[in-house]
């Protein structure tokens, strides 16, 4: 029998359960039961949150890495490559470490039908396991409670924030939301939460387990100055701690104030220095990632994010006021159906001075003409085209050097948007 190529694994995964997101933890269970999968490392980091999870994530990771240990972090979805959902020691997995962890989870799933992400999770955490780490960062795909991430029991529980988004699953309130979120926590150990107005049931789960709990503006919190930053919080014995004078982060200083509180919670040694250099380091692509493109003699500024639903849309707005560029902002955008449109474009149609909408390349694209129509009708400039790629040169031909192209609304407009880009000679 030919061995699965990575490509014909990741096929074989979309067409194995007859939907694509079917939420509950049985199945998942029963097959991480078979694969003999336990505690996957001596600490275990598990984040949701509307936004904001990667660079959280991502936060967690590198502040764990900076003191030698080896970490192995999942995360969804990709931008390129699968490759990217599986880091272990900041090395994304081979394909061929992934075909050999999907035929494990294909051999031991027998009867038990998984979806996609079921698989890929399982996968995940049948390397982890296999590469004996110090500590895992989890990243939840959908919601919490339900999601596969959740078969493993966090040693740190951590929700960056709470926004309504994929209502089909997780429910049209902020409260339903909560409820699924902090399905995560679990009895006796730290729940962190970095929204600073957690609805009900996320603080009754935290009751009912008798969790230690440690809220953003209560029990950590920081403060921002034109040249720093500066953070406290409270250890696991209830001692405050601070850090003064941190540099500014391009990722949000949110989501690195939550990761900071996590990180203080595990006892690892604690140096200022050390500290502030993990965190700079930390880089998310495709997360206020900006880059210099040279695109016909010309030297122009790109900004790269996923956001693609009104939290995230009104948390984009909010920087990009606080960094006015000298020329004008210049928009690539590209939605899916099931995002809330008027919520996504309403705060930055005052920051854009033209946009170029395009669908994206996925069946669940809204088309440009919707696109288009909902931006005129706000009075904006607006121009449509049939792909990112066509859209974003387009604004590139238009812009000069003191603008900024701000391309988001997706992963997949921002995945389209790498591929053109690791053809350019980008600065």
């Amino acid at each position: 029998m030919t061995q699965r190529s990575l490509g014909d694994w990741l096929a074989y995964l979309e067409q194995l359960h007859p939907s694509a997101i079917d939420m509950g933890l049985e199945r998942s269970q029963q097959v991480l039961s078979r694969l003999g999968l336990g505690k996957l490392a001596a600490r275990v980091i598990t984040v949701t949150g509307t936004n904001g999870k990667g660079s959280t994530c991502a936060f967690v990771a590198s502040l764990l890495a900076a003191q030698g240990l080896k970490v192995g972090v999942y995360a969804s979805p990709h931008l390129l490559r699968y490759n990217e959902r599986v880091q272990i020691a900041g090395v994304e997995a081979s394909d061929q470490a992934l075909c050999e962890a999907f035929a494990a989870v294909e051999a031991a799933r027998g009867e038990i039908s998984l979806t996609y992400f079921e698989m890929g999770t399982l996968a995940a955490f049948w390397l982890f396991q296999q590469a004996a780490l110090d500590a895992v960062v989890l990243e939840v795909g959908l919601g919490g409670r339900l999601d596969a991430v959740n078969l493993i029991d966090a040693d740190v529980a951590l929700v960056t924030s709470i926004g309504i988004d994929h209502i089909d699953y997780l429910g049209d309130s902020r409260e339903s939301v909560a409820f699924e979120k902090a399905g995560i926590f679990r009895a006796g150990k730290p729940a962190l939460c970095g929204d600073l107005d957690p609805p009900q049931p996320l603080l009754d789960q935290v009751a009912r387990l008798g969790s230690p709990f440690y809220l953003r503006g209560r029990d950590y919190d920081l403060a921002i100055t034109d040249q720093a930053w500066h953070w406290r919080g409270l250890d696991g014995r209830g001692q405050m701690v601070e850090l003064t004078d941190l540099p500014p982060l391009d990722l949000p200083v949110e989501n690195a104030a939550l990761a900071l509180q996590a990180y203080l919670l595990l006892d690892l040694p604690w140096e200022a220095g050390q500290i502030a250099a993990a965190l700079q380091r930390t880089r998310v692509t495709g997360r206020l990632d900006r880059r210099r493109v040279a695109w016909k003699g010309k030297s122009l500024n790109l900004l790269l994010d996923v956001g693609h639903n009104p939290h995230a849309a009104l948390y984009l707005a909010g920087r990009l006021s606080a960094r006015p560029v000298p020329g004008r902002r210049l928009a690539v955008f590209g939605l899916l159906a099931d995002k809330d449109l008027e919520g996504v474009i309403a705060p930055l149609k005052g920051l854009v001075q033209h946009w170029a909408v395009t669908p994206l390349p996925t069946s669940r694209t809204r088309s440009a003409d919707e696109l288009q129509v909902a931006l005129q009708n706000l009075g904006a400039a607006v121009t449509s085209y049939d792909s990112v790629t066509a859209a974003l040169e387009a604004q590139l031909d238009q812009a000069t050097a003191e603008d900024e192209i701000l391309l988001f609304g997706s992963f997949f407009c921002v995945g389209e948007a790498l591929e053109w880009l690791a053809r350019q000679p980008e600065e």
